[in-house]
């Protein structure tokens, strides 16, 4: 018994991989557990929008096995997989690809969300370790896809039917887009990720583009080129506004006319939100140039439009423009790309002209050739994201003549090359002369003659420590500078009380005893009923003619100083000035000497009668002579 007990008090204590299961879970369990539940999450909330609306229509077609199979085919529809419809009046299956992308934007941030939680990144240095990037990111997708699959093989029965090819490119692409920009957010966004893609590029082409800093540069180039988007989806989306209220009756009555039942609008409502994203990707790229097919052969943009074929009724494509020749109203859509290059020449020329420190000179961090480089840059990832949106915007919604609809992506994503480069290479260009003329020029970020900059904010003017004469942060401030040669000077306080304490002291004594301890410094004496004491103030003053002002030596002006022979010189120099060389005027070098004459000017020698204040005789002191007489 006696060795149990003792093998049991000796057992190890628990490795750290053994602390770190025993205080988690696995983290691939973990991972693969919330991917299935974010499929099964937006599964659901398409299910239960679908139930509602069937359990509301009056006359329902199918039963609740049809609405699911509706739902499913929403889902996979949501993540940009094709469908085919199979109830069709010729019998042959009709595609169906136009993805909703407002109903893309549950999926992918049920994913994110899912991945960001899956990470598990500790609030404080004591938790446990976050999962690995790798782990998460793979174990959300897996869970993700599996679910995903089963989703899938459920939808195939129905009357919307996916096409496998689809789902095997597009399901896997979706989740893992999403689930690495949750983790990536998760470990703080590093941009080393980033970087590291970068790779791929040739050494020369790489160095050409993005030279020593392509941190900086790429940061730049994605903040315009985000910019430069979100002005075209936000003008896109004004253009579909004035075109609905231009169309207004023709909307109205296409939507009174699809449906009658408040059940059968309201869906149709729900489908008109859902389709906006797509349609300001139509109107954004109608006003680039290139414009939009309403099927196969019918090509709308500002300067043409081919009349439209046989459509049923909806409310957006009421606001398509009527067919034939362009008009300035038409034309006028291209100011949306116009605002969209300006944002981003904006951009780039904000971060090649870096803003200076305090009392630093302006400086460039690019040249001209290197912003005109970032700009072509910027151009180039707002082609890629305007053609991705366009390439999800728009599908086929049958065969023949139904066959394309929306902008075709590489011409969209040409055209927003082109609107980006042409009118943001010359106001970045502009912007970057502007933005130094106006830090360099006079009065731009000089601050006026009263501010404090650099050193001369620290160490202040003679005139600001002569305000309050302060004995006690003199004495320390004079300590700090020179330690030695402070410790090295004589207390004359400690001094004067010590003397106090055994025989008076004579004013001019005292007086002559603060000179010796400081020879920049004086003496004021105080009568006690212990005796005299003798205190000396510390301090500093500029040598005139220098040229430069004082030195934060801490000259006390609360008092007339006394300068005498020995004054030293200053022991560190200042390392600012605070009037930089393009600013001397004959202002600014009177106002210098008339403080310089003014600190270095000898007082009247105090009168021996005077008290420590110099109004009013001491106690004791003689009286002065009368010379009235």
């Amino acid at each position: 018994m006696a060795c149990v007990i003792l093998k049991t008090a000796r057992r190890p204590s628990l490795s750290p991989l053994l602390t770190r299961m025993r205080d988690r879970e696995p983290g691939l369990a973990a991972s693969l557990l919330g991917g299935a539940v974010a499929a099964g999450l937006g599964f659901g909330s398409f299910a239960v929008l679908v139930m509602v609306l069937w359990v509301s229509s009056p006359y329902p077609d199918s039963g609740p096995s049809g609405a699911l199979h509706i739902a499913a085919a929403l889902w996979l529809l949501a993540h940009g997989v094709e469908l085919l419809r199979t109830d069709t009046l010729t019998g042959a299956p009709m595609p169906v690809g136009v993805t909703p992308l407002l109903l893309m934007l549950l999926p992918v941030w049920l994913v994110y969300r899912a991945a960001r939680v899956a990470v598990d990144a500790p609030e404080d240095a004591d938790g446990p370790p976050p999962v690995p990037a790798q782990t998460a990111c793979t174990g959300v997708v897996l869970g993700y896809l599996g679910v995903g699959c089963a989703i899938a093989l459920y939808c195939s029965g129905g009357e919307l039917r996916p096409q496998w090819l689809w789902v095997t490119a597009c399901l896997p692409l979706v989740a893992t887009g999403a689930a690495a920009a949750g983790v990536w957010a998760a470990y703080g966004c590093p941009r080393e990720p980033v970087l590291g893609a970068l790779a791929v590029l040739p050494g020369q082409v790489r160095r050409l583009v993005f030279g020593g800093d392509e941190r900086a540069r790429l940061g730049t180039a994605v903040r315009a080129g985000g910019a430069a988007v979100a002005v075209l989806l936000g003008g896109g989306a004004l253009l579909l506004a004035v075109a609905l209220v231009w169309h207004g009756g023709a909307a109205r009555a296409s939507f009174l006319q699809l449906t009658e039942g408040w059940t059968g609008r309201f869906a149709v409502l729900l489908l008109g939100v859902a389709l906006i994203p797509n349609a300001a990707v139509w109107a954004a790229s109608y006003g680039l140039g290139p414009g939009f097919f309403l099927g196969a052969g019918h090509l709308v943009n500002p300067f043409a439009s081919d009349p439209a074929p046989l459509l049923p009724p909806f409310p957006l494509l009421a606001a398509v423009p009527d067919a034939g020749a362009g008009t300035p109203p038409n034309w006028a859509a291209g100011l949306v790309p116009v605002a969209a290059g300006v944002t981003a020449g904006w951009f780039v020329a904000r971060g090649a002209v870096k803003r200076p420190a305090p009392g630093a000179p302006a400086s460039a961090r690019w040249s001209a050739t290197r912003t005109a480089g970032v700009m072509l840059l910027t151009a180039t990832l707002c082609a890629a994201a305007f053609a991705l949106l366009a390439c999800m915007a728009g599908g086929p919604l049958g065969v023949s003549a139904l066959a394309r609809f929306g902008p075709v992506w590489w011409q969209a994503g040409g055209a927003v090359g082109a609107w980006t480069a042409l009118p943001g290479m010359p106001v970045a260009l502009t912007v970057r002369v502007w933005r130094l003329w106006r830090l360099r020029k006079p009065g731009g970020d000089i601050p006026a003659q009263g501010a404090r900059t650099g050193a001369a904010a620290s160490a202040g003017s003679p005139k600001d420590h002569g305000k309050a004469g302060d004995p006690a942060t003199a004495k320390d401030a004079a300590k700090a500078k020179n330690p030695t040669k402070a410790e090295n000077k004589a207390d004359p306080e400690g001094d004067a009380e010590a003397k106090g304490d055994t025989e008076p002291a004579d004013p001019g004594e005292a007086e002559e005893a603060g000179r010796a301890a400081n020879g920049t410094g004086k003496a004021k004496a105080t009568h006690t009923d212990n005796g005299t004491q003798a205190k000396a103030t510390q301090g500093k003053g500029a040598q005139p003619g220098s040229g430069k002002e004082a030195d934060a030596g801490r000259v006390s002006t609360a008092r007339p100083q006394t300068m005498t022979e020995d004054d030293e010189s200053y022991d560190v120099l200042p390392t600012d000035d605070a009037f930089p060389s393009d600013w001397h005027d004959d202002l600014a070098r009177a106002s210098r000497w008339a403080a310089l004459r003014e600190v270095a000017a000898p007082p009247e020698p105090p009168a021996p009668w005077a008290g420590p204040d110099r109004t009013e005789p001491s106690p004791g002191a003689p009286e002065p002579p009368d010379t009235a007489g």
